[in-house]
């Protein structure tokens, strides 16, 4: 990925040359202090507890002074101060959410999303790591250069999300740790791949570029999930241990079409064996109740070796979902979003007859009205799965048609808020297949 940040915004962050020199890459080297602006030399050694100049270090100082810029979310004496989040516009709180919700981003999707020009998202993600809302790392590539910029929240910036959110914060050894393990990550491309995917679909209501009317319904990209969401949420019995891991599920909705989807996003780095593995848990799961398949993948000789894949493993019957795949060497202008989409069927295989753009591919999962989502920025269609009318969808593939749910004795009353504890359940039906089968909360909590 070719890198535009210049060397003052990466605040000395890495080794190496200008940003997106081609080449393999080098373990990371990146310098976690860059929201603190505190410099490491290259040749400083990683070495745990050593205190503020230690490499992973995101300055935990109950002393900590208030700089001239306000760097610190604490006043001397260890008082908490909420003034950063004031001092926070609602383009950086959305930046925030989204962080805490995708972990991370890199310059130029940050830009995509909510700025008019990379130089201006360059100034102001300086601004953020100067605040400490933001940690900012690179990666060193052979050859010299380095990767683009990668954001992530700073601790101080976590302590704000969970004080909106009403969570407890983690304690920041913990933090530290989860902050090396995310620059660390053999994933860390394919999640950043991810990403980059659902920003290209986003970056069509980037508020800096296109001014929608409000009178004008909501359009282009409604619902983001990350693979942990999507975890959560689609699980179809209370003991949820049947649950599908797609790398996101979206909804693109356009000129009255809406269009939910649930992504697979291949890299190459497996085998098209397993590739077509995963259809398996997709057939098992309701998934035609909730949206199409997509397959994404890096050229269009993966596109062709992963359609006749397909074909060897489904043969001519019916897969019971639509199915549609996509080469990323297509470089369309409107991306994703754009006729790039080829549908697979048992009758074509891996034949590509048309590429359709993504609101044309055919229509599955509930309509909802759409509502604001001030913790997750671009959800305004996403949808509860508690929802009476959504959990009917879940359980489709469960009971037979006129089969009501099982009667349940009332669980163990307790005052405190039934969604933060584990409920307890007698079951009229103690069999194994009784205990497979689900109950709509609402009943529950009724």
């Amino acid at each position: 990925m070719t890198g535009h940040d210049d060397s003052a915004s990466a605040d000395g962050m890495a080794l190496g040359g200008a940003d997106g020199a081609a080449g393999a890459r080098r373990p990371i080297t990146a310098n976690p202090n860059a929201e603190h602006a505190n410099g490491i030399r290259a040749d400083q050694a990683h070495i745990r507890g050593a205190g503020p100049k230690s490499r992973m270090n995101i300055n935990t100082r109950k002393n900590s002074h208030v700089g001239p810029r306000g760097g610190h979310c604490v006043h001397r004496g260890g008082h908490p101060d909420a003034g950063p989040w004031f001092r926070l516009l609602d383009r950086d709180r959305r930046l925030l959410s989204l962080l805490a919700e995708h972990k991370v981003l890199t310059t130029d999707q940050i830009a995509s999303l909510e700025f008019a020009s990379v130089r201006r998202a360059q100034d102001r993600l300086r601004k953020l790591r100067e605040m400490g809302m933001l940690f900012a790392f690179r990666e060193s590539l052979y050859g010299g250069g380095t990767s683009q910029t990668r954001h992530a929240l700073g601790y101080p910036g976590a302590r704000l999300i969970a004080a909106q959110r009403a969570q407890k914060p983690p304690t920041p050894a913990a933090y530290a740790l989860s902050l090396e393990r995310l620059a660390c990550s053999p994933t860390l491309d394919h999640r950043l791949g991810v990403n980059g995917f659902f920003c290209e679909l986003a970056a069509h209501r980037n508020p800096a570029l296109h001014h929608l009317a409000t009178a004008n319904p909501v359009q282009g990209l409604t619902q983001w999930w990350s693979e942990k969401q999507c975890t959560d949420m689609f699980w179809t019995h209370i003991l949820r241990d049947d649950q599908l891991h797609p790398d996101g599920y979206g909804c693109w909705e356009e000129h009255g079409r809406v269009v939910r989807f649930f992504l697979e996003y291949d890299t190459g780095t497996e085998s098209l064996r397993t590739v077509t593995s995963k259809l398996a848990d997709y057939q098992s799961f309701p998934t035609d109740n909730f949206g199409i398949l997509l397959f994404s993948v890096h050229s269009a000789r993966r596109e062709t070796g992963l359609r006749t894949a397909l074909r060897r493993a489904l043969g001519s019957s019916d897969p019971g979902l639509v199915i549609a795949t996509t080469s990323r060497d297509l470089h369309h202008p409107h991306g994703p979003a754009g006729p790039v989409w080829a549908m697979w069927t048992a009758t074509n295989g891996d034949t590509i007859t048309e590429r359709l753009p993504l609101a044309d591919l055919p229509e599955r999962g509930p309509r909802i009205i759409h509502h604001p989502s001030l913790i997750n920025p671009c959800n305004e269609a996403d949808f509860d799965h508690y929802d009476p009318t959504v959990y009917d969808l879940f359980i489709t593939n469960q009971r037979q048609p006129d089969t009501p749910h099982p009667a349940p004795i009332a669980p163990l009353h307790n005052e405190t808020d039934p969604t933060d504890q584990d409920i307890l359940i007698e079951w009229d039906d103690p069999t194994p297949e009784g205990l497979r089968r689900s109950i709509s909360p609402p009943d529950l909590l009724r």
